[in-house]
Order: structure tokens, then C-alpha cells, then sequence
């Protein structure tokens, strides 16, 4: 069923997943492919950090692959596969190849590999240039190549090898001229005669064609045999014969060798390649995979007709929170559970939003509305996601939904929830090692209100002396973001699950004034304790909108 499906539709969370964003992807996905039979893909829109690994670790689950961009790409366009031929092959099996698939271009492959290119132009080169009688040779054509043209029998001699010196000749004139422009090596067009059939072979000519399908005398056979001469015989006659042979030059001859080519890989976004084609006059481009291998050709006519990436958007519904090229996409739905954001659809959409502790806790009602009972893979990654989102059921934000729907996913996946919940946060919590950067980027959302862009993040520790230690690690670094991608004001929350409340670094203009104003406390250096706040979007975001906005 997959592999039939044209279009498939990627569930993806937001930048800097959490374990919600990336648990409730993997889920709707596998909810949606139930209800549909039609192919939803989850994906991340970045990487997983060390609690959400240990989930997916502990659970036994590949996690869903990255996406980092969904813009159109070379492999959501329709490509024209046309089969890689072997440069061998002569300029008349070329263009009968093209005839036969209605093509301009062929790619010339081996292994998969792509080696160059032979257009409806080089063919057509192929017939108007006027190339000298040692064209064959120079060009290496293989004998059998010649057979294949002529439509000829091969009589005697060794058809397997390659021309490589010699020139054409038709013999049109007696015997004794004939021994004057007759050299060794040469490839000898005549008729019946007997005369010049000898003449050609006691010259050491290594091939004579006869016309018309003329009979071959045993004698004229045995004497070829002994001076190693083939004898090839096609029912054309001479003049056909002349006009023809040089279409069994092999199309390596003609090609444009691979160095020379202008390739796409299919992953290679549409935005991209376009200036590229416009500026060249060719009618087609080569594609590859990742890998190298030739898989099919584009055009520019092909653009016109490119796909956008079909999008539901789960625990998110920001713009800048949204994974790259979100605008170059269709957004088909979004579940979530935060503040209506900024995202704009071009038409209308399915748009779930509940004041829940947990996207995943929506999806599980999606999966009671629907009278399906999750998988245990399934329960046991919906419940992991709202102990995240939740701090094991003790946030603000969790709501009796959330600790129903928890409990009763806990015993479809034999989870202990407390248990289970200390070993994930313990798991998050070993993050002292990671770098200023990497901490700040671990659980970062941009919001904006009215004109003020704000960027909230937040680490989740387990003992006091990790926030302290924590604190001292990123009190300089959160000065060095402040103006990155517009950000007006940055906050940093070190937010101990155990004791509830959370250490709060703030930069920016007026961003001490404005979380002083929000919780009406008094800060020290830029950073302040917030007890019992422990929440970003219950707690954190709407105190400090209303303060800006007063």
C-alpha cells in the first residue's frame, strides 16, 4: 500500500523536539495510516535530546528520522525514468531506443553509475557531418555493431572485435584499381563479383560486406578463412549500405562525458536548481540518489508541475517554532495544545486545540473517539510523552484529562508512572557535560507578542546543585543570543522537577524589568527563582505577555 502511495504526509513537531513533540508524530502517524489506510510518514524537526532518547531507547522503537527542511526537492517532482544504456551500443540503436520511448535524451550508465549523455543532436550530428572514410576506427565501432545495422549474416570470421584501424571502401571499380586504394584492414563494400571479392581479400581487407545478399562461393569462404578475413552479407544494397554504416559508430563517440554533465541529486531543493536550469539550453538534467546512482532524468518543464510537501503539525502551531520551508508547504492539520500562534494555511484545515498538559493526551481521545485501543509500542510512548510534558502529573498544566489518560495508558504499557517517570527525567537530567549552546538549544521556543520577539528555553533537573552548576554555565552565554534572529528579549529556565521552581536567566532590553513586573520579584544579575513556577506555557509565557502588554 506505501509503495503506492504518490504523496505521502510527514507528522512532525516543532525545532528543538521535546518528548511530546516527537512521541505524539510517531503516534498521529500510526492513528492516521489506522483510520485512512493512506501513507503518514512521522518526522523530527531536529535532533532528539538525551530524555526522548532514552524513550525511544527503553521502548525498543526507531525514532522517527530528521527532516530539516520541506521544501520541494528534486524527488517530489515527477521524474522521467529512462533506462541507462551501454555506450557501446551504435547511433542506430540509440535512436531507435528514443523512437521507442518518445525521449530526447539518453543517459549512458553502468553499474547504475552514470557516465554521460547522447541527445536527439548528437544523432542528428551523426547524419549531417561529413566524416572521413577512417570514422569507424577512429571512433573503436564494435563489428557487431555493423552486423546489428545491416541486418547482415554474419558468413565467417571473428564479428566480437572492435575496428580500430582501416578505413571504409566501396568497391565499384575493376580488379586492378582495386588494388591501388585497397589497405590492410579495411572495410570492403562490394557486390556478387567474384573477382573483387578475392581481390578484397588477397589485399588483407578485414572484412568484406556483400550486397544484396549475394551468394558466397565455398571458395571465396575458404580463402577468407585462411587470410583471416570476415565475410558479412545484408540484403541492402550499396548505396543503402554506404548511407548506413556510419550509424554504427557507438554512441560513446558522441556522448558527453559525465565530468561535463550538469546533475541534481534528488534531494536537492526545486528553489535551487531552477537558476541553474535557466541559464542552460539543455532539454533534460541527469538525477542520482545520495548515493551516486543514476535514477532518472528532469526537465524544466517538470517544475511547472512540482509537488509541495503535505505537513500536519503536531505540538506546535508558530511559524518560528516550525521546521524550515514550513511556508512552501501544505499544512493539511495541527494538533496541539499551546496559545493559537502565528501560522497561516492556504485553505482551511483540521485544527485541533485543547488547554491540555500534553499533545499526546489529545491523540489518545482521537484514538477513544475513533474505539481504538492503542498498541502497547503506542501506549507506552503516548504516557511517556504526558510525564514529560506533565512532571509526572505535578505541573500546573496537568488537567484531569491528562491524568486519566496517563493512568490508562500506563496499564496498556505496564508502566510504573513514577518509577518510569524519575528514570526519564534522570535520563534528561545528565546534561552537565553539554556545552552552553547545546543546553540553551535543548528546549527553545520563539514567541512573539505584538512587536516583541521572545525566546523562552528550558532544562529540567532533578538536585539544586545541578541548577547551580547550570546557572553558572550559561549566565554569560544567554547574553551572546539576545538579537539572534530578531530576539528582542531571551529567558533560560533551570527548572528543578523535584522541588518545583525554576532558576530563571533573563537578556535582552528590558527583559529583567519585564519577568520583575510579570512574577513581582526583585532579580539579581540578569537571573531570578521563580517558585513553583515550572511551566513555560502555562506559567512562564502568559505572565510575561501580560506584562509587556501592560
Amino acid at each position: 500500500m506505501e509503495e503506492n502511495m504518490k504523496t505521502p504526509i510527514y507528522v512532525i513537531g516543532h525545532r528543538n523536539p521535546d518528548t511530546d513533540s516527537v512521541c505524539s508524530a510517531v503516534c498521529y502517524a500510526r492513528f492516521k495510516i489506522i483510520i485512512t489506510g493512506e501513507r503518514y510518514i512521522p518526522k523530527r524537526a531536529g535532533h532528539l535530546n538525551e530524555e526522548t532518547q532514552f524513550v525511544f531507547k527503553n521502548l525498543g522503537i526507531k525514532p522517527p528520522e530528521y527532516m530539516r527542511d520541506v521544501r520541494p526537492q528534486v524527488k517530489d517532482v515527477d521524474i522521467h525514468f529512462v533506462d541507462g544504456v551501454d555506450e557501446n551500443i551504435s547511433i542506430k540503436q540509440a535512436w531507435e531506443i528514443m523512437k521507442k520511448n518518445n525521449v530526447v535524451t539518453l543517459p549512458i550508465a553502468s553499474d547504475g553509475i552514470l557516465k554521460g549523455l547522447v541527445t536527439i543532436g548528437d544523432i542528428s550530428r551523426s547524419y549531417f557531418e561529413v566524416y572521413d572514410s577512417n570514422i569507424l576506427s577512429v571512433a573503436k565501432t564494435r563489428f557487431e555493431n555493423i552486423v546489428d545495422t545491416l541486418k547482415a549474416k554474419v558468413v565467417t570470421g571473428d564479428t566480437t572485435q572492435i575496428v580500430d584501424s582501416g578505413k571504409v571502401v566501396i568497391a565499384a571499380a575493376n580488379p586492378d584499381l582495386m588494388e591501388q586504394f585497397i589497405n590492410k584492414g579495411d572495410i570492403v563494400i562490394l557486390g556478387n563479383r567474384y573477382e573483387a571479392q578475392l581481390c578484397a581479400i588477397e589485399m588483407d581487407a578485414r572484412c568484406i560486406v556483400i550486397c544484396e545478399g549475394a551468394a558466397v562461393s565455398k571458395t571465396i569462404i575458404k580463402v577468407a578463412q585462411e587470410k583471416n578475413c570476415a565475410i558479412i552479407v545484408t540484403d541492402y544494397d550499396t548505396y543503402t549500405v554506404a548511407r548506413l554504416i556510419n550509424q554504427s559508430i557507438p554512441i560513446s563517440y558522441y556522448m558527453m562525458h559525465s565530468e561535463g554533465l550538469i546533475t541534481f541529486k534528488n534531494t536537492d531543493f526545486i528553489e535551487d536548481i531552477q537558476d541553474v536550469m535557466a541559464k542552460k539550453r539543455f532539454r533534460d538534467f541527469p538525477i542520482t540518489d545520495e548515493n551516486g546512482k543514476y535514477i532518472g532524468m528532469i526537465s524544466r518543464r517538470n517544475l511547472l508541475k512540482h509537488g509541495k510537501k503535505k505537513l500536519i503539525l503536531v505540538d506546535h502551531n508558530e511559524r518560528s517554532q516550525a521546521v524550515d520551508g514550513v511556508d512552501t508547504a501544505d499544512i493539511m492539520e495541527i494538533i496541539d495544545h499551546h496559545r493559537i500562534g502565528s501560522i497561516q494555511t492556504m485553505f482551511p484545515v483540521f485544527f485541533r486545540n485543547q488547554p491540555l498538559g500534553c499533545t499526546a493526551t489529545i491523540i489518545y481521545k482521537m484514538y477513544c473517539e475513533h474505539n481504538l485501543v492503542p498498541e502497547k509500542d503506542v501506549a507506552a510512548l503516548l504516557c511517556s510523552a504526558i510525564i514529560s510534558d506533565t512532571l509526572i502529573l505535578k505541573s500546573p498544566t496537568c488537567t484531569a484529562d491528562d491524568i486519566e489518560a496517563c493512568k490508562k495508558l500506563a496499564k496498556l504499557a505496564s508502566i510504573d508512572i513514577e518509577e518510569y517517570g524519575r528514570a526519564m527525567f534522570k535520563a534528561g537530567s545528565n546534561i552537565e557535560s553539554r556545552t552552553p549552546k547545546d543546553l540553551f538549544n535543548r528546549d527553545f521556543k520563539k514567541f512573539s507578542v505584538g512587536d516583541v520577539v521572545i525566546g523562552v528555553g528550558q532544562v529540567n533537573c532533578m538536585e539544586q546543585e545541578e541548577v547551580q552548576n547550570i546557572k553558572v554555565k550559561m549566565k554569560d552565554y544567554i547574553s551572546t543570543v539576545t538579537g539572534d534572529n530578531g530576539m528582542d528579549m531571551v529567558f533560560f529556565m533551570i527548572t528543578n522537577v523535584l522541588d518545583g521552581g525554576s532558576e530563571v536567566l533573563c537578556s535582552g532590553k528590558n527583559a529583567s524589568a519585564t519577568i520583575s513586573q510579570a512574577f513581582n520579584v526583585g532579580t539579581t544579575d540578569d537571573s531570578v527563582y521563580l517558585d513553583g513556577v515550572v511551566s513555560r506555557k502555562k506559567q512562564m509565557l502568559p505572565a510575561i505577555m501580560e506584562a509587556l502588554q501592560q
